[in-house]
């Protein structure tokens, strides 16, 4: 026995669904500022983490400079929605469209990881972490 899906016409609309998370950052202004020195591959496989917190941050051979939305993107890789606010207070520096910029690349990094993980279950649990992180948030 399998279970049916509710018609169209009787689902309720998600106010975050992929193509609004999507559409959200694309629509977002441009980062303005200089470049920012980036870490460019940011996510859990390479955050190292002692008795519950963040010891260390390695594998630096995708550093780059550009849009610091890139490595804020981290945050739905890696913490709940209370911690991703503590996050944004601390960093200071992400208005409303670096942080919406921020979540696009997360929804496009966790696909990634989804799509790319076959061989790999580490990958593939970041990218299921991660998506579900950006739709509930």
């Amino acid at each position: 026995m399998y279970a049916t899906r509710p018609s169209r016409a009787s689902r309720t609309p998600l106010p975050w669904t992929q193509p609004r998370i999507w559409e959200v950052a694309v629509a977002a202004p441009a980062w303005g500022g200089p470049p920012l020195w980036l870490h460019g591959d940011l996510h859990l496989a390479n955050i190292l983490v002692d008795q519950g917190r963040i010891s260390a941050v390695i594998d630096f051979g995708d550093i780059t400079s550009g849009d610091p939305a890139t490595d804020l993107s981290a945050a739905w890789m890696l913490f709940t929605a209370e911690q991703r606010a503590a996050l944004r207070r601390a960093y200071g520096r992400a208005d409303d469209a670096t942080w919406d910029r921020a979540r696009g690349w997360a929804l496009a990094l966790s696909l990634m990881f989804l799509t790319h993980s076959k061989d790999n279950p580490l990958i593939r649990g970041i990218g299921e972490r991660a998506f579900r992180l950006v739709l509930d948030s």
